[in-house]
């Protein structure tokens, strides 16, 4: 299939706009790119003239199929409460495609998203892409990108009140720390067994979970608001010489220059939300833009459930109304989405081999009034 004149946001490499082209794909790839306008169109190609084609857009942090709209805590699997430290945990034995909100994603034009267990925990389990479009997520799944951190008041408050450890930001990162460490020593005694030919040290499934984590295969995504926890993440991040990410990264724009000079990326939002705890005491909607401009790698997702995903335009939009540039903004839920969580491969761009998901419009897709009009996952059209 090709749709023609169409305007072009390719979101490669250079950020070419292509002001009037086409898009070709078969098999659920693209496979041709170009400039130039048609007047006849083939039956089941699409004329799209005056029309923008984006790449699919991506939320890169978000709790969605893990909680069901409308449903109470027996339809909860984002938090595994029991104990502090759950690395073994995979969240695609607990994501539900048939939560109505994969496919409010598909009208809003997302095509993918990252689904992340809860931040009750310090370290909660593994981290999954996965298109939005599917049944059985076994099938659904692009890519496990990375591990779940949890710093700060999350955390603490849930052991607290339970009087178990950890009760301060001390022994979460403590916590944090003695499980890579024993992770790491596992993980040498069991490639010096190998090349020994030795046997194996006993199977520990936790520190077996996270040993992608410790060869830079998946990102360790931290949650973190506060200034001072964000900086934790990096700390530990660099002990380990682990790949991050810093997730809502709420006080980013207090500190936007050192996490630029840490090349560090940030997923901030949810950003339509009030200060409803004190390590949200200074969110603001300028924190993208502010990060951008300072050059820290950005994207802006919803956290669905907190803002329901359908509405990460409208996010995108405000953070657009207090300082962020419209091409940041593409960026955010497009190719720097992807890169962020490691799936630029497959998607965030308009390129030749990656998967044909996309989405057109006739307006700015961050104005409140505008819907896409055509949904394109994996080459097949859904809206």
């Amino acid at each position: 299939m090709t749709i023609y004149n169409v305007k072009i946001y390719t979101q490669n490499k250079n950020r070419d706009i292509i002001e009037i082209g086409y898009v070709t794909f078969e098999n659920g790839v693209i496979t041709k790119i170009g400039a130039g306008a048609y007047n006849e169109i083939s039956d089941g190609d699409l004329d799209g003239e005056g029309k923008t084609i984006y790449p699919g857009f991506i939320d890169a942090h978000t709790h969605l199929g893990l909680t069901t709209n409308g449903v109470g805590a027996e339809s909860e699997d984002f938090n595994e409460e029991s104990e502090p430290v759950s690395p073994q945990l995979r969240i695609c034995d607990g994501i539900n495609p048939f939560d109505i909100s994969f496919s409010e994603a598909v009208k809003a034009g997302i095509t993918a998203a990252v689904i992340s267990p809860g931040s009750m925990n310090p370290i909660a389990g593994d981290i999954a892409a996965v298109s939005t479009v599917g049944r059985r997520i076994d099938k659904m799944l692009l890519k496990t990108v990375g591990m779940k951190f949890a710093l700060g008041e999350n955390p603490k408050m849930t052991y607290m009140n339970r009087d178990e450890t950890p009760c301060t930001r001390m022994a979460i990162a403590a916590m944090i720390r003695e499980t890579l460490a024993k992770a790491k020593r596992y993980m040498e005694d069991k490639e010096a067994a190998e090349e020994n030919g030795d046997d194996p040290p006993d199977l520990d499934i936790k520190s077996e979970d996270l040993i992608p984590l410790l060869k830079r295969k998946v990102k360790a995504h931290f949650h973190c608001h506060r200034a001072d926890d964000i900086f934790t993440a990096v700390r530990i991040a660099k002990e380990f010489k682990l790949d991050y990410v810093l997730v809502h990264c709420t006080d980013g724009h207090l500190i936007a220059d050192e996490l630029a000079q840490e090349n560090a990326c940030a997923v901030v939002g949810p950003v339509m939300c009030d200060a409803c705890k004190p390590e949200l005491a200074n969110i603001t909607p300028k924190n993208a833009g502010v990060l951008a401009q300072s050059g820290v790698k950005t994207a802006v997702c919803t956290d669905h459930s907190e803002t329901p995903i359908q509405y990460l335009t409208l996010t995108v939009g405000i953070c657009i109304k207090h300082g962020l540039d419209l091409q940041s903004a593409v960026d955010s839920i497009t190719i720097n989405a992807a890169e962020i969580a490691g799936i630029d491969d497959l998607c965030g761009s308009v390129e030749v081999g990656k998967r044909a998901d996309l989405v057109m419009f006739s307006g700015n897709p961050f104005e409140v009034m505008t819907s896409p009009e055509a949904v394109f996952v994996g080459g097949i059209r859904q809206l």
